[in-house]
């Protein structure tokens, strides 16, 4: 019939009333956004799985160092061990707890450890005398001083430090990367998106061509003017993805978990050992600087005898499960690096097209034949002149918008971690040096972030995306532009003068 009731496809004569017209205009929006998420979810997949073997790994050293504390210092230390386990108990929980994204100050964690420790110590050793609560924090006082557990305390803090924020930075680099291709896999197609795609899938049908497929050409430039947005995430994406893979070597060089995380046991029994052998020194340089403490008249039960015998305390390598953990993870990640680009190569090559651009028997958006307009630029900019979908590249879409800046922030986490440090995400620098971004935004999008190192303040978390998907929380989602933190400061200023 003629077809000068059709709003989407030629109006030349056709097969197809205005109902199949719309219907299948419905039929392809819901096709094209489900292959997209399908695209996305294979994505989530890799990075998701990723997440979990390291997750497991890094668990399991704790676990296992845990385990093997609990079974080796009874024999070892008796009382030493057995009056103080919540004392180690609580260390493994802070440890859990800030890898698993809690707002703690990990150096703070490990000095109230060392110190809660050697306050214990101290009076089982020294049980003859009655030793007050002000007696031991003049003791406290001075430890750095005396370093009664020897240069443990300060070693494992730098190394447990760096090692810890670069495999909880690492992990939820994965889960960052997953939630932003979920969330941004859900966008809707636009009104003009949907007419572009009908027109590239089944307007052939109304014409009686169903077997004819678009052109790719075609095919192209109709996907990158409808992914034009998700496009725009090329850049941020590339650096996490980088960030990541630099973190990864990290996690298996220099700030090695393997050594670092599976040895916590062994570095405190070696800090206890080191109090044991100079208890006598040690006792006289505190009792000199604190002064003598009473004699305990209620009479006191003996220290526990010496070690009860010598159990050699082991880490079990495991190595080369991080080896194969990191070369799999950095293969996955570079392979990953250009999927916002490639989408439409893939959708279109797999999933829409078999005809070549200059293949004069596919559908070109009019009829059976080649397609000539050239193929437009990868993002929202380069839309302007696209020939068959109107973009308009003065709106970008908030949503991704929204996720580029979770990909900076997180790159900005990932490019300190590289360094050994933590983050405030809250004040994360536009200012790119160390960020890993190489891509400054402006102060009114990105706000002033400037981070801070973990010994001046404990840093603000970045928290973990729930692996159901409800999305990425957290301080650096509620980051405000700088100019209204000035109005707050100078009315806080103005409220406490008026107080006065």
């Amino acid at each position: 019939v003629s077809g000068e009731h059709l709003r989407i496809c030629p109006q030349g004569y056709t097969c197809c009333t205005s109902e199949m017209e719309e219907n299948f205009a419905n039929k392809s929006r819901s096709e094209f956004e489900a292959m997209t998420k399908e695209a996305g979810r294979s994505v989530q997949m890799i990075l998701t799985a990723q997440y979990r073997s390291f997750d497991g790994y890094f668990q399991d050293l704790l676990n296992k160092s845990e385990k093997a504390l609990y079974e080796a210092f009874p024999t070892m230390y008796g009382e030493l061990y057995m009056q103080n386990m919540k004392v180690f108990k609580d260390l493994y929980s802070e440890l859990r707890r800030y890898y698993r994204g809690s707002n703690i100050n990990l150096e703070e964690a490990l000095n109230e450890f060392w110190t809660r420790l050697l306050e214990r110590l101290f009076k089982l050793m020294n049980p003859q005398y009655h030793i007050t609560d002000e007696y031991l924090d003049c003791m406290v006082k001075h430890a750095e001083q005396h370093k009664p557990f020897g240069e443990v305390p300060r070693d494992l803090k730098v190394k447990a430090t760096r090692a810890f924020i670069a495999a909880r930075s690492y992990a939820q680099g994965f889960l960052v990367g997953s939630d932003v291709v979920r969330k941004v896999s859900q966008v809707s197609l636009s009104h003009e998106c949907t007419r572009a795609v009908m027109k590239l899938m089944y307007c052939p049908h109304c014409r009686g061509m169903s077997s004819v497929k678009p052109c790719n050409s075609y095919c192209l430039n109709v996907v990158k003017g409808c992914l034009a947005n998700q496009a725009d995430l090329n850049t941020e994406w590339k650096y996490l993805m980088d960030s990541l893979i630099i973190v990864a070597d990290r996690i298996d060089g220099p700030y090695n978990v393997d050594t670092v995380i599976g040895t916590i046991h062994m570095r405190i029994s070696e800090a206890i050992s080191n109090l044991q052998e100079n208890k006598d020194s040690i006792t006289a340089k505190v009792f000199q600087g604190c002064g003598n403490p009473k004699i305990n008249t209620k009479g006191s039960s003996s220290e526990d005898k010496k070690r009860r015998g010598k159990v050699t305390l082991e880490a079990k390598s495991s190595a080369q499960a991080l080896e194969m953990l990191v070369l799999d993870a950095k293969g996955n990640l570079t392979n990953l690096k250009s999927y916002w680009v490639t989408l439409p190569n893939v959708l279109c090559s797999k999933k829409v097209t078999t005809g070549s651009g200059a293949d004069d028997k596919c559908w070109n958006g009019m009829t059976k034949g080649s397609y000539l307009p050239e193929v437009m630029g990868d993002g929202l900019a380069n839309q302007i002149n696209n020939p068959e979908v109107e973009v308009d590249i003065t709106k970008p879409d908030m949503t991704i918008r929204q996720q580029i800046m979770q990909l900076k922030i997180m790159t900005n986490r990932l490019g300190n971690a590289n360094m050994g440090n933590d983050v405030d995400f809250q004040d994360a620098s536009d200012d790119t040096s160390g960020s890993g971004s190489g891509d400054a935004c402006p102060d009114d999008v990105c706000g002033k972030r400037l981070a801070k190192s973990p010994s001046t303040r404990p840093p603000e978390t970045h928290a973990i995306p729930k692996q159901s998907g409800h999305g990425v929380s957290g301080a650096s989602s509620r980051s405000l532009p700088s100019a209204f933190l000035i109005l707050l400061s100078v009315a806080l200023l103005a409220a406490q003068h008026s107080w006065r």
